[in-house]
């Protein structure tokens, strides 16, 4: 027996240095050993009831009996000792017989929940394996709030590659890096999963160097990186670069978008929530049973909307409510998730704190203070990002210094932030956001937490009739009761002497009593938006730091009392009230950056001066006010004029109204210093949506012929030009008298004209005028022929053109020639007609041009057709439009042909209207 251990000692040793190396034993050597530890727990044994024999002596007992035991144990003694004589036998297989590099399984299981009855995550799956497919794809990122299921989906789309019959992958290997990344702890994971011994004095250099060479051995392989928090060197992980190792790919999963980015990922999808049906699938199922109960199942449906499609919170919600059958339970998880409570076991630690990670990475000066003021907005409310910005300026949260435009990138810079770490989503509106109601539970229970005086009184969303004066204290430092019922206020000094923000917007409130604004000596922000309020109480002029005023949508308002002593305000908005006037005393707020007087349309006189002394202003916002500027030709006593706004050296935002066009010459420095601006010229002239509105001018019921445009064609980016006349006159004065062409124009819309188009005495362009045009708008032109009119004109090429809408031109034939001025349309994706009754060709082919191969708009992807009774034909039989997607064919009797093709016929949704 002592050789045996001697063999065993020395065979283990040799054992050990090869698994240092990734060896692995063969079964012969595996069974030897396993049959000598049988033998040396046997003789163990053996040895034990020697030993209990021999005591058995000192005690009465039988004589026989003792002689029994004995013979039993002899016999097991012989049985032993033949197995070691064999044994001893068997070593004579060669030393050092292991298996070199010992394959590991190309796929192992992950344990997870599965996810085949959630359509959502199910789409998201598939796209994550079409990637996985793609040649060019060889980073993907997976990324999404805490808790959404980013470690579920890849769990999945691991154990689908598992049950896959061809194996995309010679090896699948995952690691999990959690926020406390640990370089050789995930080293370790790789190395283990490869079969690789992790030697304990070897440094991470060392074993990324042994990865590497490891699998670069591979034919392909899949690195699944899970819950990463900070940017990863692949290099010093120890995995090849996969540029050049081709076919393999690696899948990391974060929070953080910007994790992303930086690991370079060739795509990144973003894990969305669930849907109704899906969470209160998921809810019931860990909720069980009690959720059918009649009396239940309402409740239980309110819990799972609360979570919000968060499966982390629907799951800890359904396990922590199941199989409780008492109502009033149900009715008090509901309050007080309601309540952003976190009451139910697991709530804090399994929801609240996972989700509090991500506000604990934040970093950036006052990024986590512009955080918690979201909260207080209602759930699923989509914020204006305008106005969350000018929140958080007059909070000091924004460095004021800033001009607007440096404003805007920071506020910007913050929200891009705070939606790459899954804190913040997109809203319901362009330019808006909101947050996930988990996440904003989460951000009033962090502000209630904290004590450095930003506690928070959010009761915004909650249909409450009143306030009670109880709930103001000095502690608070934002208060929140926007979109209520609230018709009245407490009419006391309320004692929150602390807070800098006051919502109570949304509130159908009529009065504000003269002494609750007393109380809030600290405040930053009022807003009182959308409320009832006829006037505002003279206690708001106590307000001596205040610098947001929002009175947007309070179309009861008519008056204001004198701001003159709100010397730091910043920001009013009086959009949509009823005032006549401005505000008495608003010249002298020297610090007044933005104004707001768009949709007063009850608005009609501005004093001259009033304006020019806003030394600070930045943004003048007057669309669809009812005040028109006047220009110093047509001057009125006492009347402020247009070239008074010249004079604003920092106003940078315009939207004003003129009677006419003013005459401001080829140069106009001022213009170019505005980012933004639209001028609306002419009495009737509206506000119409275009993609180009930043810097547009619109015209109405004008007289072009004796007007000059100009200098302002030199600088906009849309033009809109409505019931105008002298069309032909102002086209052929621009074609002589311009010297350069007007290449900031995008958009062009001529609408409701009875004027020709057609060039005059031969008068035509040299050069395209409208270099870059993308959009052409026509629409109730009386006269208009064909599109060639405003070619001829002023040169047009459409290189850039991209759409072209018609309607209404009763007298068009065809759209454009094709092969004179016009000899490719390369850049147009979308034509939609309609209403032209003697339209019959969308192109008409110049001598010489029709049997040309190529197609007159390769990029063409929508094309909309309606109530056009004389087409027949929208392109030459052998002509065809790769890229076409949608068509829309609506009352077109005469049109035989559609434009599809073997090619497209499956990409193209058609539709053919009666």
């Amino acid at each position: 027996m002592q050789n045996l251990i001697s063999l065993r000692d020395d065979l283990n040793q040799e054992l050990e240095t090869a698994f240092k190396d990734g060896k692995l034993p063969t079964s012969q050597v595996k069974e030897w050993l396993q049959q000598v530890e049988e033998v040396m727990l046997q003789m163990n044994l053996i040895h034990e009831g020697m030993i209990a024999n021999n005591n058995s002596k000192r005690k009465f007992c039988g004589w026989f009996l003792n002689y029994r035991q004995r013979c039993r144990l002899g016999k097991k003694m012989v049985r032993a000792l033949n197995d070691i004589e064999r044994l001893n036998k068997a070593t004579n297989f060669p030393r050092g017989m292991v298996a070199k590099n010992h394959p590991a399984p190309t796929v192992e299981h992950i344990p997870g929940p599965l996810i085949e009855d959630q359509t959502t995550a199910t789409k998201t799956l598939a796209q994550l394996m079409e990637l996985l497919n793609d040649d060019e794809v060889r980073r993907i990122g997976v990324w999404g709030m805490g808790g959404v299921g980013k470690t579920t989906l890849v769990k999945s789309l691991n154990n689908k590659l598992r049950a896959a019959s061809m194996q995309p992958f010679s090896v699948v290997i995952w690691a999990t890096v959690s926020r406390n990344f640990n370089l050789r702890r995930v080293q370790t994971q790789i190395a283990e999963r490869l079969n690789m011994v992790v030697k304990s004095d070897e440094s991470v250099e060392g074993l990324a160097i042994r990865l590497h060479q490891r699998l670069e051995k591979e034919k392909n392989f899949l690195v699944i990186l899970d819950d990463v928090w900070e940017e990863i060197d692949l290099d010093h992980l120890g995995i090849p670069q996969l540029e050049v190792h081709t076919g393999s790919k690696i899948i990391l999963t974060s929070r953080l978008l910007d994790v992303l980015r930086g690991m370079k990922t060739d795509r990144a999808i973003k894990v969305d929530k669930l849907n109704d049906e899906e969470a209160w699938e998921l809810f019931s199922r860990n909720a069980g049973e009690v959720v059918c109960l009649e009396h239940i199942r309402p409740l239980a449906e309110s819990i799972a909307k609360e979570c919000s499609g968060l499966p982390l919170a629907i799951i800890t919600m359904g396990k922590a409510m199941r199989g409780k059958k008492m109502v009033k339970l149900w009715k008090h998880a509901l309050s007080k998730l309601q309540k952003s409570v976190p009451f139910v076991s697991g709530i804090e630690e399994k929801v609240y704190n996972i989700l509090k990670w991500s506000y604990d990475t934040l970093e950036g000066s006052n990024i986590k203070s512009c955080f918690l003021y979201c909260s207080l907005f209602p759930e699923d409310f989509s914020i204006e990002a305008s106005e969350l910005v000018q929140c958080w300026l007059a909070e000091g949260l924004i460095d004021e210094q800033q001009s607007y435009e440096d404003l805007v990138i920071s506020g910007i810079s913050l929200l891009e932030n705070l939606k790459d770490s899954c804190l913040l989503e997109d809203g319901a509106r362009k330019g808006t956001v909101k947050m996930h109601d988990v996440v904003r539970d989460v951000a009033k229970w962090i502000a209630w937490s904290l004590e450095d005086g930003c506690k928070s009184l959010v009761q915004s969303g909650k249909e409450l009739s009143e306030i009670s004066e109880a709930e103001f204290l000095n502690s608070l430092k934002r208060v929140s009761f926007m979109n209520n019922k609230i018709r009245t206020l407490p009419n006391c000094a309320t004692q929150c002497s602390e807070a800098s923000t006051l919502l109570l917007q949304g509130n159908p409130l009529e009065a504000v009593p003269e002494r609750f604004l007393q109380g809030f000596q600290a405040l930053r922000v009022l807003n009182l938006s959308g409320t009832r309020l006829l006037s505002l109480p003279l206690s708001l002029l106590q307000l001596n730091d205040l610098r947001v005023l929002l009175l947007k949508e309070c179309y009861y308002l008519e008056e204001l009392p004198s701001l003159d002593r709100l010397s730091k305000l910043q920001v009013l908005d009086l959009c949509a009230t009823r005032i006549r006037e401005l505000p008495r005393g608003i010249e002298q707020l020297s610090q007044l950056r933005q104004v707001n007087l768009s949709r007063t349309h009850c608005l009609k006189n501005i004093p001259a001066g009033t304006i020019s002394r806003l030394s600070a202003l930045e943004v003048l916002d007057m669309t669809l006010s009812d005040y028109h500027w006047d220009v110093r030709e047509q001057l009125k006593e006492g009347e402020a004029t247009f070239e008074e706004l010249m004079n604003l050296q920092k106003l940078v935002v315009l939207s004003v109204r003129l009677k006419c066009i003013p005459s401001l010459g080829i140069e106009v420095p001022w213009i170019d210093r505005l980012r933004r601006f639209q001028f609306f010229i002419g009495e009737q002239a509206n506000s119409l949506p275009t993609r180009h509105a930043k810097r547009r001018v619109t015209i109405s019921g004008l007289n072009l012929s004796e007007e000059w445009i100009g200098g302002l064609l030199s600088n906009v980016k849309s033009l809109v030009l409505n019931h105008c006349w002298g069309l032909n006159q102002m086209l052929e004065t621009l074609t002589i008298d311009s010297t350069s062409s007007f290449i900031g124009l995008k958009s062009l819309t001529i609408s409701n004209s009875n004027s020709s188009l057609r060039p005059a005495g031969g008068c035509a362009a040299h050069y395209d005028m409208l270099p870059n045009l993308e959009e052409l708008y026509l629409d109730r032109l009386t006269y208009l022929e064909s599109i060639s009119e405003l070619v001829g004109h002023l040169g047009l090429r459409f290189s850039r053109l991209k759409i072209v809408e018609v309607a209404r031109c009763p007298r068009l034939t065809d759209l454009l020639p094709y092969g004179s001025f016009i000899l490719a349309l390369p850049s147009l994706e979308e034509i939609k007609v309609s209403f032209c009754d003697k339209l019959e060709e969308l192109f008409r082919y110049c001598s010489g041009h029709n049997s040309t191969p190529e197609p007159v708009v390769p990029s063409l992807r929508i094309m909309e057709l309606k109530n056009l009774p004389k087409l027949r034909t929208l392109c030459r039989e052998w002509e065809s439009w790769p890229r076409l997607e949608h068509v829309d064919v609506v009352k077109c009797n005469l049109l035989r042909k559609p434009p599809l093709t073997i090619q497209n016929v499956n990409a193209v949704t058609l539709h053919l209207g009666e």
